[in-house]
């Protein structure tokens, strides 16, 4: 898609000019003409290319969801949407948001629908996003529906701030246990080294390993780091492929010290939350259903929707799949049950969600009482290797001399 700036004059003769973003001027030329413009000249706008790092400028949750609360309120105070996208313009800071603000408020000024104009950029609006706005569209509560993305947008970066707190420790401890092993192996066991080759005789296993691993750093290090490099860049790379997601992910759920247990409750807090807002905002619930399934995080949780997805299509209910899956624990099949019974789904998925974030908050709690002594552990045998490795061949030169 590019950005076309054209000229045009109405019925009146008054002129008319500004920028269009479309897949070619032929699009450009009928978008104006359903306008009721007299199209006089378009032409394609060329960008000066930037050197752009993502990593750097990309959107953060808490700026979508200031984003869409300040949208929400506006909306709901009378302003018209085109208006309200003009002042989000002017006041969102960060500067990708505030572009794919300008090119949203393009879409809609061009006479796209809200939704159709976010559902362009998917990397930004997920599903979730489109089809919340798209239901409060078609039911005259836009204010309302973007609201509850806001809270769901809200809720789901708490989850990940939770997990992401808990993974601290362990990776600081890990980084540091790492980077004094590197230190060690590269500046202390060159100097026994040295000191082992006067003493002359064989040396025993652990030793010769531990000398190994200091030639192997101090003499290939130029190979060392760009093959780290290397080596993470191809498992984020497999991580992404559908089968290397499925491993991944199986595999997440069976990491020990309650790892595993945090990263399936997480995703069954955010299945219910996004199941219950959906369903809420009156999104159909074959839609819904997909939307939930591929937002989930998880590829078993995925693998359920399926399930239920099928159970509905062809006039079974969402609780019966729910209850056969290993991935669902029995209360939220019987919960879910209930919800559908009386008709109050999404006050009952609400439940499951606020019950399964507070276990998660337990959770991590534990999880950090229960890493902390296995760190010092790790980090103790480390340094209790290199020192084991360094002082055996003395001591058997101390045997020696006895």
């Amino acid at each position: 898609m590019s950005t076309y700036a054209f000229k045009a004059i109405d019925i009146a003769g008054a002129q008319s000019k500004g920028e269009l973003d479309a897949d070619s001027k032929q699009a450009v030329s009928d978008q104006l003409k359903a306008r009721g413009l007299i199209v006089l000249d378009i032409a394609e706008k060329h960008a000066a290319k930037e050197i752009e790092l993502p990593f750097l400028n990309r959107v953060k949750p808490a700026d979508l969801t200031v984003m869409t609360r300040q949208l929400s309120t506006m909306v709901s105070s009378g302003m018209s949407i085109l208006r309200a996208l003009y002042v989000l313009e002017q006041q969102t800071e960060n500067k990708k948001l505030c572009a794919v603000i300008v090119q949203v408020r393009k879409d809609v000024e061009a006479g796209l629908p809200l939704s159709d104009a976010l559902e362009r950029h998917r990397k930004i609006f997920n599903p979730l996003f489109v089809a919340m706005v798209r239901a409060g569209e078609t039911g005259g509560v836009l204010d309302s529906a973007l609201l509850r993305v806001a809270d769901q947008l809200e809720k789901e970066d708490s989850l990940r701030r939770q997990v992401k707190s808990a993974m601290m420790y362990p990776s600081v401890i890990l980084t540091f246990a790492g980077g004094v092993l590197l230190a060690i192996v590269t500046f202390i066991v060159p100097v026994f080294e040295g000191i082992f080759k006067d003493l002359g005789g064989d040396l025993p296993a652990i030793t010769k390993l531990t000398v190994a691993m200091s030639d192997v750093v101090t003499g290939f290090w130029w190979a060392i780091i760009p093959s780290f490099f290397a080596v993470v860049f191809a498992f984020l790379k497999w991580k992404k492929t559908p089968r290397g997601r499925n491993l991944w992910q199986r595999f997440c759920l069976k990491i020990p010290f309650k790892i595993g247990d945090i990263v399936l409750k997480v995703a069954l807090a955010r299945w219910s939350r996004t199941f219950s807002a959906l369903t809420s905002a009156g999104v159909p619930l074959l839609q819904a259903l997909d939307i939930t399934g591929k937002t989930a995080g998880n590829v078993v949780v995925e693998k359920a929707m399926d399930d239920v997805v099928n159970s509905v299509k062809s006039g079974g209910s969402i609780a019966a799949p729910l209850k056969a899956s290993d991935a669902f624990p029995t209360m939220v099949g019987h919960m879910v049950g209930v919800g559908e019974e009386t008709g109050a789904l999404d006050t009952m998925l609400a439940k499951i969600a606020d019950f399964y974030e507070d276990q998660v908050n337990a959770a991590v709690k534990s999880l950090t009482s229960i890493l902390e002594p296995v760190m010092i552990v790790v980090v103790g045998a480390i340094v209790g290797f290199i020192v084991i490795a360094m002082y055996m061949p003395m001591f058997q030169v101390y045997d020696q001399i006895k």
